[in-house]
């Protein structure tokens, strides 16, 4: 049985979702859980008959999203601190936060550790394609300044990701530049590339709207621009969601066609939903943490869950080592 850490007091709407989250997972996988906070916000809202699978460590300090991520390390007695050392320690087996990325980041990295032969880890997230599925994009902001080489580890991780737990048997990679030319791209893509070429999932460069098209299931970048994408495509579903109602208040004739659209709009909806995916995976740590939207609800905070089961059930992080010895061996 997988034993989860969850943060209950990072995020920006209290711990109230967060413990009812964790209830919701309970209900439809067997874990064991570990909520870190203050026990008199949290056991309020934990039912009797769930208290056997719920343990609560005592944490009295909080990293809002106005500290520095630098911060952290010095502030032992805070949810987050806590969480990730039960990870450290090998007390749990994955951790979850709503709370401050970066710190989640930064202690996950720095406590918990790299896998061998990993620079830099990266976050991992979904994005929704036109065939109902899904690309892996990585990174979308752990690095804002990578190299050649970070490009490829993080072609590895996506790799070994999409493999161990999505179940894609032979996923396609590609490489996020401005032309799908291998003559793209600027002077780190273009070095990435070289160095990309020997994994045999690499198709190549994809251009942004490939990101989109399914045709590719791992799009490679750096954590600068894999952020921009991110936060854009947050803010264009979201556009376009106002954009609709607006239209649709106004004729008659658009309300009629909006109930005849429904289920289009349901599938619209849970695609672009941040709650459906639960959390970001910090791939390239010697262990498991779920970033989490810091606004997230109870649906949100249970499918972050299932991610770290999911997650810490797999083979990823010694794929990823074996898969580096190998490159490794074949480039000496």
């Amino acid at each position: 049985m997988q034993t989860i850490a969850i943060d209950a007091m990072g995020g920006d709407i209290g711990s109230a979702p967060i413990v009812k989250g964790t209830i919701q997972a309970l209900k439809i996988r067997d874990f064991k859980a570990i909520l870190i906070g203050k026990e008199e916000l949290i056991a309020p809202f934990i039912p009797a008959r769930y208290r056997s699978h719920i343990s609560i460590v005592e944490a009295n300090d909080v990293i809002s999203m106005k500290d520095l991520a630098t911060d952290a390390l010095k502030r032992k007695e805070s949810s987050i601190y806590k969480a990730v050392e039960l990870v450290k320690n090998k007390e749990a087996d994955a951790v979850v936060s709503a709370g401050h990325s970066g710190a989640t980041m930064s202690l996950a990295t720095l406590r918990i550790g790299r896998i061998k032969g990993i620079s830099r880890p990266a976050i991992a997230t979904m994005m929704p394609t036109i065939n109902g599925g899904s690309s892996l994009v990585l990174d979308v902001g752990a690095n804002v300044d990578s190299k050649a080489n970070h490009l490829f580890e993080f072609g590895i991780m996506g790799e070994a990701y999409s493999k161990d737990v999505l179940s894609i048997e032979n996923p396609k990679i590609g490489l996020l530049a401005n032309g799908e030319e291998s003559s793209k791209g600027n002077e780190m893509t273009k070095e990435a590339y070289k160095l990309l070429e020997a994994l045999p999932s690499f198709v190549g460069n994809i251009e942004g709207n490939n990101i989109f098209d399914g045709s590719v299931d791992v799009v490679i970048c750096d954590g600068f621009v894999g952020n921009i994408l991110l936060k854009t495509s947050e803010g264009v579903a979201e556009s376009i969601t106002k954009i609709i109602k607006k239209n649709v208040r106004k004729s008659p004739l658009a309300i009629t066609g909006a109930i005849l659209m429904r289920k289009v709009f349901r599938v619209l909806k849970k695609q672009v939903d941040y709650a459906e995916y639960g959390g970001a995976p910090l791939i390239g740590i010697d262990g498991c943490a779920i970033i989490s939207h810091g606004k997230s609800n109870s649906k949100a905070i249970k499918n972050a869950i299932f991610q770290a089961i999911n997650f810490s059930n797999s083979n990823i992080n010694r794929d990823i080592e074996k898969k580096l010895n190998e490159l490794n061996s074949i480039k000496s």
